[in-house]
């Protein structure tokens, strides 16, 4: 039997039971009844586990595994229908786009314009998967470049901050003086000099 390959993921949908399993049973894929085979899935007489010295943490973790599943049954929902898929496709890219946008036009500037970017790389992520490894090869280059510098004795990071502060201090002062025609070094030496 040949099936075409649904917008719901067999895994998420394992994960969803109310409305993406019964999506995946109409397109053909059989989803298995029984949850506690699943990891993490426990039996249904089991009752919430006690806080442990770690109880807070993992609350918190716990809060934030629904609200990403209340996320991914939402955008299944909205991919199940050929009209919201193309709709939820728009908007990511529009929005992506403007995020990235607006980080691009902020990064000379001393500001988040490479927080933004990333961010819309992320908005960009929840529908391309282009994007999706882009941002994976971004956040392992950076964990990877903080491990390194936290490794480095303080001199090291202190002559790295120092190049860090050179190098934005050049690029506000290019971009003042190319984009506004204000030449601070100019000015600064112009009142040295008659003061």
């Amino acid at each position: 039997m040949v099936t075409k390959r649904s917008s719901v993921d067999p895994i998420v949908a394992a994960s969803s039971p109310n409305v993406a399993v019964r999506a995946a049973e109409k397109r053909g894929y059989a989803v298995p009844m029984d949850q506690d085979d699943r990891p993490g899935g426990r039996a249904s007489g089991d009752g919430p586990p006690e806080p442990g010295p770690g109880g807070i943490a993992l609350a918190e973790r716990r809060r934030w595994a629904r609200w990403q599943q209340r996320v991914s049954t939402t955008l299944d929902l909205i991919r199940a229908n050929p009209t919201g898929r193309i709709a939820l496709k728009i908007f990511i890219s529009i929005a992506g786009a403007l995020v990235v946008t607006l980080g691009i036009a902020l990064i000379p500037l001393p500001g988040p314009g490479w927080l933004l970017v990333i961010a819309g790389l992320g908005i960009w992520a929840v529908e391309y998967h282009w994007a999706r490894r882009l941002l994976g090869f971004t956040r392992r280059h950076v964990h990877n470049w903080t491990q390194w510098v936290k490794d480095q004795s303080l001199g090291v990071r202190f002559v790295l901050g120092a190049v860090g502060l050179v190098f934005v201090a050049v690029v506000v002062w290019l971009s003042l003086k190319y984009s506004l025609g204000i030449d601070l070094v100019a000015r600064v030496m112009h009142y040295l000099a008659t003061h």
